[in-house]
């Protein structure tokens, strides 16, 4: 049974940092999968924040990008979100996946497992 289990949220203050680690359990890795991280804000649809294939090469949404990063233990069993320069838009529910890959015109990226969320909370 593939299980992921997020931890590390939290309320930060704006402009703090939070890491956020999601250890995965009961998956076989795929060479052609990825693994990532997406949120939800209140009233607000899923958004992917980012993901890292199995060597290593990660992509991120405009939102986030050059403020978070995303990497992978070497064991490969741990997904890590790192979180600078946090702003309020950032609070939201966020939750990793794997077993992902992009599908369709659109490259949407498609996950077929996830974890329960964990909670970030940015105030000013």
């Amino acid at each position: 049974q593939v299980q992921l289990v997020e931890s590390g949220g939290g309320s930060v203050q704006v402009g703090g940092s939070l890491n956020l680690s999601c250890v995965v359990s009961g998956y076989t890795y795929r060479h052609d999968n990825n693994m990532a991280w997406f949120r939800q804000a209140p009233g607000k649809g899923r958004e992917g924040v980012a993901d890292i294939d199995m060597v290593g090469s990660t992509s991120y949404g405009a939102s986030v990008k050059g403020r978070f990063t995303i990497s992978l233990n070497n064991a490969k069993n741990t997904i890590i979100l790192q979180m600078n320069r946090l702003k309020p838009e950032d609070t939201a529910m966020y939750f990793c996946a794997a077993d992902c890959m992009y599908t369709g015109p659109s490259g949407t990226l498609y996950c077929n497992y996830w974890g329960q969320g964990t909670q970030v909370t940015v105030s000013s």
